[in-house]
C-alpha cells in the first residue's frame, strides 16, 4: 500500500483520507491480527524515550513484534542523546541501523529535528505539544462505538494540553465537533485552535471554547479528559493547579449534564479522585480500556503504513 507520508509528526498534516486509512487499518489489524504477522518481518523500531511511560512502551514493543519485527527501548540514559550528542547527529545514526523511530519527548522540536535529519520513518510518540497517536486511538474507539465519527461532538474538559491539541487536529479532519472547556490560563495553542477550526469550517463541523463545563457537554457523544498535572510541569504548580482545575473534574453531576449514552474517554494514567472520580472512570460509559488497547492497533497501523513501504 502507497501512503503519502514518510513521518507520522502532526495529524494536521494528514488529509481526511490518510486518517481514514489508518483507522480502517487499525480495526482491520485488531480483527485479523494473523494476517500480519510477518509484514514486518526483519525491521527494526528504535524506541527513544525521554519520559517513561506504560502504554506507549507495551504497545509499540508488542505491536512492532506482533508484524514480526523487533523494538529496542532506547531511554535517554541508554544513547548518547542523554550525554549532549545533537538530535541532527542522532538522526543519522540511528537511521544506519533502524528502519523506524519513535520518540517520546518535552520538546516537540526534538521530533521536528528528527523528522529532519532522519531517512527513515519518525513517529512522535507525544511531545509538550502534540500526541498524534492517542488521538488515533480515541477516535479509533469512537468509531468502534458509535459506528461513524462525522457528526459526532467530542468534549474536552480540563488542561488544554497536548492531547486536546491533536483531538482537535484529527477531529476536525473526520468531521468531528470539537468542543473544549478549561479555565481562564489554561487554554490551548491558539494557533492549533486557529488552523484547526479553518479545516473544521470546510468539513462542516466546529471547534468550540466553553468556560463552563456542564454547558461543553451539553449534547456531547464523548467527554474526554486527562491528568492535571503532566510529566515536565513543575511539581510546585499542582497545589495551584488543583484549585484552578477543581471545577473542572468529570464526576457523576458533569456526566449528568450530558446524554445518557454519553461515552467517557481518557487517555491514561488517571489520577482518581482528582481529573475524574472512580464512578466515572468504572461506569458502563466509560471506555477507557478498550481505548488504551487501541494505542496497540492504531500504531501498528502507523508501523505498517510508514515502514512497510
Amino acid at each position: 500500500m502507497t501512503f503519502p507520508h514518510k513521518h507520522l509528526v502532526s495529524l494536521a498534516d494528514y488529509s481526511t483520507a490518510d486518517i481514514q486509512t489508518v483507522l480502517d487499518l487499525g480495526l482491520e489489524v485488531k480483527k485479523n491480527p494473523a494476517k500480519y504477522r510477518t509484514a514486518l518481518a526483519g525491521k527494526t523500531l528504535g524506541m527513544v524515550f525521554e519520559k517513561s511511560s506504560t502504554r506507549t512502551r507495551v504497545s509499540f514493543e508488542v505491536g512492532i513484534y506482533q508484524l514480526g519485527g523487533l523494538g529496542l527501548f532506547l531511554s535517554k540514559n541508554d544513547i548518547q542523546i542523554g550525554r549532549g550528542e545533537s538530535i541532527p547527529d542522532t538522526a543519522r545514526v540511528l537511521s544506519r541501523f533502524l528502519d523506524g523511530i519513535m520518540a517520546r519527548t518535552f520538546a516537540h522540536k526534538t521530533i521536528t529535528d528528527l523528522a529532519e535529519y532522519a531517512t527513515v520513518p519518525i513517529i512522535n510518540g507525544l511531545s509538550d505539544l502534540l500526541h498524534p497517536c492517542q488521538a488515533l486511538a480515541d477516535y479509533q474507539t469512537l468509531l468502534e462505538h458509535k459506528g461513524g465519527l462525522k457528526g459526532l461532538t467530542l468534549t474536552y474538559v480540563g488542561d488544554g494540553n497536548n492531547v486536546l491539541h491533536s483531538l482537535v487536529n484529527c477531529g476536525v479532519k473526520l468531521g468531528v465537533n470539537v468542543h473544549y472547556a478549561t479555565p481562564q490560563g489554561y487554554d490551548p495553542n491558539p494557533l492549533i485552535i486557529s488552523e484547526a477550526q479553518k479545516v473544521a469550517a470546510q468539513n462542516g463541523c466546529q471547534v468550540v471554547a466553553f468556560r463552563d463545563p456542564h454547558q461543553a457537554v451539553k449534547n456531547a457523544d464523548a467527554i474526554y479528559t486527562d491528568v492535571w498535572l503532566s510529566m515536565g510541569d513543575d511539581p510546585a504548580t499542582k497545589g495551584q493547579r488543583l484549585k484552578d482545575l477543581a471545577d473542572y473534574q468529570v464526576n457523576e453531576a458533569l456526566m449528568a449534564s450530558a446524554k445518557t449514552d454519553t461515552l467517557f474517554l481518557h487517555c491514561l494514567p488517571a489520577h482518581r479522585g482528582e481529573e475524574v472520580t472512580d464512578a466515572v472512570c468504572d461506569s458502563k460509559n466509560s471506555v477507557i480500556f478498550d481505548e488504551a488497547e487501541n494505542r496497540l492497533h492504531a500504531q501498528k497501523a502507523v508501523m505498517l503504513l510508514l515502514m512497510g513501504q
